[in-house]
């Protein structure tokens, strides 16, 4: 039995689409469905826009492995745009989908060749060789890739992240830099950055992180974990401070930190003990060299 309502007039469904597509919606089964009872027997009354429905269709069938519906609506895709680059990175979806991961990272491969500046290629080939656990090769493209496209946040991100899996922590700080050069008021980004200085140890990165744990906790006072950070970095420096002035300041941080982590937990429903023990064991610090 069909998951919609089949008395959906073609234009009804062909709406449904267009509104999935603008939000990126992927109904996957349902698209499938629709497809085959409803719209693709009046698909000649789409003109062009039944090449978009026809990509739509396609990236469903290969979330369903419904390869016959894929391979009709790639065939016709094709034929209409045979020098397509588009359906080239399309081509390549099918060859991952099978299993054919070489032959995916020829198509892709292809493709830069065409275009060095197609952004969906070159993602597609950094997640290939992420998944396939080439994560030093990933590493190397992404860093290319970040050379044309400096202001893409998301590629700094998972390059931070690609870092830390080596314990690179320097060159992850550095991604962390880039980040919040880009927003300077992303709290996120502060804690982030914190951690990593924290997890590096020493004095200088100890400081770092403090400051930075600190400027987490103003932008958003609700940030938990940054106070946290606060604390454990404070606490670090107070017992290696060499000037009694310089001590008594990290102690008076260490218990205004202290001081907002209580009432951040005051009136919760959670207890408190078990919450607190709970975010130290999810804070990503570890005991400094």
């Amino acid at each position: 039995m069909a998951p919609y309502d089949v008395n959906l007039s073609w234009t009804e469904v062909r709406d449904i689409f267009r509104v999935w597509r603008e939000e990126k919606e992927r109904k996957s089964r349902e698209i499938i469905d629709m497809w085959l009872l409803t719209l693709k027997p009046m698909a000649h009354k789409l003109g062009d826009e039944r090449f978009l429905v026809l990509e739509q269709v396609y990236l469903a069938a290969l979330d369903c492995h419904k390869m016959d519906v894929a391979d009709s609506c790639l065939t016709i895709l094709g034929r209409e745009f045979p020098q397509s680059l588009r359906v080239r990175r399309l081509l390549a979806m099918r060859c991952e989908v099978l299993g054919d991961e070489q032959m995916a990272l020829n198509h892709l491969e292809y493709i830069l060749n065409e275009d060095k500046t197609n952004v969906a290629a070159r993602k597609r080939i950094i997640a290939m060789y992420k998944s396939r656990g080439n994560t030093a090769k990933a590493i190397s493209e992404l860093n290319e890739y970040l050379k044309s496209f400096m202001s893409d946040q998301e590629g700094w991100q998972e390059l931070c992240d690609l870092y830390l899996l080596h314990q690179e922590f320097s060159r992850a700080a550095f991604c962390m830099e880039e980040l919040l050069l880009n927003s300077p008021h992303n709290h996120l980004y502060h804690q982030r950055f914190a951690e990593i200085k924290y997890t590096q140890g020493g004095i200088e990165n100890m400081e770092l992180a403090k400051a930075h744990f600190c400027q987490a906790a103003k932008l958003n006072p609700n940030n938990v974990r940054a106070l946290f950070g606060v604390l454990q970095s404070a606490n670090n420096l107070a017992q290696n401070a060499k000037v009694p002035s310089k001590k008594k300041e990290y102690i008076k941080l260490a218990a205004w930190a202290s001081k907002h982590i209580q009432e951040c937990y005051q009136g919760a429903s959670e207890n408190p003990i078990a919450a607190i023990e709970a975010m130290f064991g999810q804070m990503q610090l570890s005991s400094p060299a």
